[in-house]
């Protein structure tokens, strides 16, 4: 009995992890919309109206080291210098969303 009733735990355990969900994914689409909404004022097309050299293009984003999902949500989240943190404006979802989306526009040169 205990070894007909492991073997079905083990075989629900198995299904359970197979037709699990992964994690959700960075959401571009949506990161798009809060791009547009919060951050297009300042940085329409990757570029920067405050600090003209610090762009979201692909090259200003390797040279201060903000070339990774990590590093755009840190500062999204908690701001620097003229960047204001928007930690209490956009939850954590959004803030994923719009720095991969930031990343992919990079990648393509933001056209």
């Amino acid at each position: 009995m205990k070894k007909i009733l492991s073997v079905l735990m083990l075989s629900l355990a198995v299904l359970i992890i197979a037709f699990c969900r992964p994690a959700i994914a960075a959401d571009t689409a949506n990161g798009a919309k809060v791009f547009s909404a919060n951050c297009a004022a300042c940085h329409l097309g990757g570029r920067n109206v405050v600090a003209a050299g610090k762009t979201l293009k692909q090259d200003a984003l390797a040279k201060y080291s903000m070339n990774s999902l990590e590093a755009i949500v840190n500062q999204v989240k908690n701001g620097k210098n003229a960047m204001p943190a928007f930690k209490n404006r956009l939850n954590d979802q959004q803030i994923e969303d719009v720095a991969a989306y930031v990343l992919e526009q990079a990648e393509k040169d933001w056209s």
